[in-house]
């Protein structure tokens, strides 16, 4: 049974939206912040760590967002979801800044790995928060609030363009942190809270009064309706599908964090410089900001499976052919476009989980479908950095990277879509 509202509190509506948006942003700068900086930081002229020590710590931060996706679920459904993504914002903002004060690679590790807690966090429930207050429009609503992530993404290209000259890598991590510490008392001032999780606690009138204000339908929970738990996903007819969505969505973050970590050092193996590098990094996100928006769109007329799927593939594409040596004027678009497929495709992927699963194990599903994406996100990072220290890293970490696309064209085939 639904309860609609017509179309009350289009401003506090935007709010939701708007701080979920913010606080993406922040993850998204978190996303490329290491990545962007591990050629300072490992210059053989004045070394903070070594490639090793590199390549560790950026997957000890994946472990750590690997542990807060996996536990994001139960967390939402014990304290709500706005008071998750409040804490996950500003442990990560805090802990970001620790990083600026790191005085070895023992420390940075360790402070990049707490704050993979709230990082891990804080997407899936965004996620899930913007999907509840879409009026119908579950893809749409995923992919604007990711464009967040490049938005995020490109502003650390941008920033270590413009800081790192002069104020060095700490500054980068200090820049990241703070504007999640005013975010926070925005959150805690004008964020709603979930009405489904309202109604699973028994508080009707608050779950009534939010979605009134909000202008979106209350969901009443269905008799027999499946609980918030893992053991949901693997039941119900849901079991094909959730293997799809977790293949795909190791696929699509192995890519998203491969290329963000290692592009910059890609292309300097490349022979493209370090300057170049950056600017690639910018132009790759710059192009899933474009990506996101067209991904919205087209996910919700042709279906969000079929989009995800034919980006996957194009994605693969575009990354067999970056491992071409070319002419810049060509190289420039060619990542942009790379950027429009590639990491709007595990997006659509979201937005997918999130429209073919009831409210009740919503966030369960996108935590899991994250939590199980971030192992790919640990190995991404791991393949580019073997692949780069062996002295290949290109072509053959496209190569690599293209197989990795196909598999999760293929993988996503598979996924049936279930009314939600």
């Amino acid at each position: 049974m639904t309860t609609s509202y017509d179309a009350a509190g289009p401003a506090k509506a935007s709010w939701v939206t708007t701080l979920c948006w913010i606080a993406v942003v922040l993850d998204g700068f978190d996303l490329v912040v290491l990545g962007a900086l591990i050629p300072t930081l490992t210059n053989p002229e004045a070394p903070f760590i070594t490639n090793a020590e590199a390549t560790f710590i950026s997957t000890i931060g994946l472990v750590g967002m690997t542990f807060g996706a996996l536990s994001i679920g139960a967390a939402t459904d014990r304290i709500g979801r706005r008071r998750a993504l409040i804490w996950a914002v500003a442990a990560f903002s805090v802990l970001t800044l620790l990083c600026g004060l790191a005085q070895n690679a023992f420390q940075l590790g360790l402070f990049r790995f707490l704050a993979g807690f709230g990082l891990g966090g804080c997407l899936p429930t965004a996620i899930a928060m913007v999907t509840e207050f879409s009026k119908g429009q579950a893809g749409k609503a995923s992919t604007r609030v990711m464009t967040g992530y490049h938005v995020g993404a490109v502003a650390t290209a941008v920033l270590g363009l413009v800081l790192l000259p002069s104020l060095g890598w700490r500054s980068m991590f200090v820049a990241g942190a703070l504007p999640g510490l005013v975010l926070v008392p925005l959150m805690m001032r004008h964020l709603a809270e979930s009405p489904a999780y309202l109604l699973s606690q028994g508080r009707r009138a608050e779950a009534e009064a939010i979605a009134r204000q909000h202008g979106i339908a209350l969901v009443e929970p269905v008799a027999g309706a499946p609980k918030a738990s893992i053991g949901t996903l693997f039941e119900g007819g849901y079991l094909r599908t959730t293997l799809a969505i977790w293949v795909t969505s190791f696929m699509g973050l192995l890519l998203v964090y491969a290329l963000n970590s290692w592009l910059p050092a890609l292309m300097v193996a490349a022979d493209y410089g370090l300057e170049r590098g950056l600017w690639l990094l910018l132009l790759l996100n710059a192009g899933a900001i474009c990506g996101l928006l067209v991904a919205g769109q087209v996910g919700d007329r042709v279906g969000l499976k079929p989009a995800a799927v034919a980006w996957f593939a194009a994605g693969a594409v575009l990354l067999a052919i970056l491992s071409w040596k070319m002419p810049v004027a060509l190289l420039y678009p060619m990542v942009f476009l790379t950027g429009c497929f590639v990491f709007s495709a595990q997006v659509l992927v979201y937005a997918f989980t999130a429209a073919s699963h009831p409210a009740g194990v919503r966030a369960t599903a996108i935590g899991m479908s994250a939590g199980v994406g971030r192992l790919g996100a640990i190995a991404g990072p791991l393949i580019g950095g073997t692949l780069v220290g062996m002295g290949i890293g290109h072509p053959w970490g496209f190569y690599v990277f293209a197989a990795v696309g196909l598999i999760g064209a293929i993988a996503m085939s598979a996924a049936v879509m279930h009314k939600a």
